[in-house]
């Protein structure tokens, strides 16, 4: 676990707990780490989340309940802006906004992108900043976004609703131990050959 990764995640309860039931307390000499570090991506994470097509997102309600949401699209529409800062367009989709509605009170988030193939996990905690708009032009018009940060977004779809920027405070990657393989359709073809007419000898 990267140090500034557990310098937040490892809260005092968390390092009792580790002690209690015989962990390692992977918490000494934390407190030597700055409590506002500059986290960097490196080339390594930066490839790898270029080709997630989805990700989990989790932010905190006002009564401290946790959500939990899917989020997907095409590889790399979670989007590398700089090496300290993620954004993704946020679609209209059914209208619930809780994740929204959590940000506004709590800026905090966490998400998990899975590579399940390889089993390969990549946790980020990060401060979301949510940019709202109609289209992306709004955003030029507005003046809401810096241009040259916007111009560096993709936009597939028409329906964006807003941007959302997420300052980058933690990454870690995560044991593979427990990750189950599993295969998108593309996936699956892209590793299973079909048989060829020249492998087929006859008798």
């Amino acid at each position: 676990m990267s140090r500034h990764f557990a310098a937040i995640a490892y809260t005092p309860s968390v390092r009792a707990s580790q002690r209690l039931h015989g962990g390692r307390d992977l918490g000494e000499g934390l407190e030597e780490i700055s409590e506002t570090p500059v986290v960097e991506l490196g080339p390594r994470e930066c490839e790898f989340i270029a080709a997630r097509d989805s990700f989990y997102l989790a932010t905190v309600s006002e009564s401290s309940w946790p959500h939990v949401q899917h989020r997907g699209g095409q590889a790399g529409f979670l989007q590398v802006l700089d090496p300290t800062t993620l954004a993704f367009a946020d679609l209209s989709g059914n209208r619930q906004y809780v994740s929204v509605g959590n940000l506004t009170k709590n800026d905090r988030a966490a998400l998990i992108l899975m590579d399940y193939p390889n089993r390969r996990r990549l946790k980020i905690l990060g401060h979301v900043e949510m940019v709202e708009l109609a289209t992306p032009q709004e955003c030029f018009l507005r003046g809401a976004v810096n241009p040259k940060l916007l111009a560096k977004m993709k936009f597939p779809e028409s329906n964006v609703e807003r941007i959302m920027l997420i300052r980058i405070a933690a990454f870690d990657w995560n044991c593979s131990r427990h990750i189950t393989p599993r295969f998108t359709e593309n996936e699956w073809q892209s590793r299973s050959s079909p048989l060829s007419a020249t492998s087929i000898t006859k008798e």
